[in-house]
């Protein structure tokens, strides 16, 4: 992954980085359409699929078909009704006409687009119709992962595009909902479908990044177990609580007396495996001593001797045998802390050193950093595999549901598009290095400069203003969502030599 510091003269902006896991190898179950509309799709307009008709694959010559709209669905009044104007979008390649003068730049290898959700659908639509199809000869593997294609093909699509994700080694994501009981009855789904970005991390193995400080932070946040693949419930009154294990070679059960309940209450019971532990340990390794950082993992192994303490003696024993002596050589060094004494040294801390999280911490921690810099509208994640082949980058934020609320009122919104830009990026920096396309790689640091430059230069969406005019912020101080991305557009297409629009 490129480095470095990216909008320097503003709070909150940071760089990226990413982090590695063991890899996976599945079979891919293509979702792509054609001319003769093999894997079509039924997508809602306000942001979810509806349908999903094929999940066909044709190579055949294909074109990207224009938006169709329609205002039944299936002659079924229930979903007519959810969803009053819909678009039918059939997709293909992602080959457009020519656009004007501009020669667009050949990407040789398919990289896979996951879809979202509100209004951050609408945003990633708008990136890829103005700053990326008009200038890239793509194609793309197109999964809709918005929330009611995940209901309608019972989470297999999600699955479906981590598959492609590892076959084809470049993935970019669009925010999705990750439905608790309330969006259930929103949507009226099926069931409450676990996070795609964590079904997606596990088949990835991948960990989860984030940045921050003057110095960059490099998070790397064990994606795997933990209260992650819990098992938990709710105890209906008094009762012993025992956890047993049955090992396979037929020797006796082991059996633990967890509480004696005299009540009502809940239980949890969670795992971990040494051999994810240690992947995460050598990725974490590598990762400093790539960048020539310190490195330090937080538990809280005081309290959960065992479990923790694992993590922290597997951690020594990979340190000890392969890399100590790289490590001391290079003045850089590996330390085990407590979480809470790590908390408060990185709050204190200019940073330049990479922090190994287990999983929930390094998702309570990872946003911690970025909205301590202003704003997560500004928070790029990587997921990477432990090869450095396979990479996933998307928002990391969710999917803007008020701002969402406001469009589908028909009222103006200034939704920040930066994050969803630097997926798009990130992923094609990816491939571009991949492939050795040194035309891709500066269209993507033209791309990327074009973004920060549109910003430093005073045109940004409100949450930024607010950064640099405080909370009274006026809107000539400020761009609504499409303006913001036109502006970077115009921006772009001035660095690469074409006549603005």
């Amino acid at each position: 992954m490129q480095t470095g510091k990216i909008f320097p003269k503003l709070p909150g902006f940071s760089a990226l980085y990413a982090f590695s896991g063991a890899q996976r190898h599945f079979q891919l179950a293509a979702i792509l359409g054609a001319t003769k509309m093999l894997g079509s799709r039924i997508s809602a307009f306000s942001g979810a699929s509806i349908l999903q008709c094929s999940s066909s694959s044709s190579s055949s010559n294909s074109t990207l078909f224009n938006t169709v709209s329609f205002y039944k669905v299936l002659n079924c009044p229930s979903t007519a009704r959810r969803f009053n104007f819909a678009s039918l979008r059939c997709f293909a390649s992602a080959a457009m006409a020519p656009t004007g003068t501009v020669e667009r730049i050949k990407v040789q290898n398919p990289i896979v687009e996951m879809d979202g959700d509100e209004m951050t659908r609408i945003i990633w639509k708008m990136i890829k119709d103005k700053l990326v199809l008009p200038f890239l000869e793509l194609d793309i593997e197109y999964y809709d992962l918005g929330i009611l294609n995940r209901d309608a093909t019972e989470d297999k699509v999600t699955v479906e595009s981590a598959e492609a994700a590892l076959k084809y080694n470049v993935a970019v994501k669009c925010a999705t909902i990750t439905p608790d009981e309330t969006r259930v009855k929103e949507f009226g789904l099926k069931s409450m479908w676990r996070s795609p970005n964590g079904t997606i991390r596990n088949i990835l193995d991948g960990q989860y990044p984030i940045t921050g400080w003057k110095k960059p932070i490099c998070i790397g946040r064990h994606a795997f177990g933990d209260q992650y693949r819990a098992t938990d419930t709710v105890i209906q009154g008094p009762g012993k609580l025992r956890m047993v294990f049955i090992p396979e070679d037929g020797g006796n059960p082991v059996e633990y007396d967890v509480y004696d309940f005299k009540g009502p209450g809940v239980a949890l019971a969670m795992y971990n495996v040494d051999a994810s532990i240690r992947s995460f340990a050598e990725s974490s390794m590598s990762m400093a001593f790539a960048k020539k950082w310190p490195l330090y993992l937080s538990t809280k192994n005081t309290i959960l001797k065992k479990y923790d303490g694992r993590f922290k003696d597997i951690f020594q024993q990979v340190y000890e045998e392969k890399w100590k002596s790289k490590f001391e050589e290079h003045l850089i060094w590996y330390e085990h802390r407590l979480i809470d004494d790590m908390v408060a040294y990185a709050l204190k801390s200019e940073g330049g050193y990479v922090w190994a999280c287990k999983n929930y911490d390094g998702d309570v921690q990872s946003d911690m950093l970025a909205q301590g810099f202003g704003s997560l509208g500004l928070m790029t994640s990587v997921l990477m595999s432990s090869d450095g082949k396979t990479l996933e980058a998307e928002a990391a934020h969710g999917t803007v549901t008020r701002h969402f609320r406001l469009h589908q009122k028909g009222q103006e919104t200034s939704t920040n598009s930066i994050a969803s830009i630097f997926a798009w990026t990130r992923g094609l920096e990816h491939r571009a290095k991949l492939d050795g396309n040194e035309k891709l790689l500066d269209f993507v640091k033209k791309l990327e400069s074009a973004c920060i430059e549109t910003v430093e230069s005073g045109k940004m969406t409100k949450d930024l203003a607010i950064l640099v005019h405080g909370p009274n912020v006026t809107r000539e101080n400020y761009l609504n969502t499409e303006e913001f991305i036109d502006a970077v557009a115009e921006n772009l297409r001035a660095k690469l030599g074409l006549p603005s629009h």
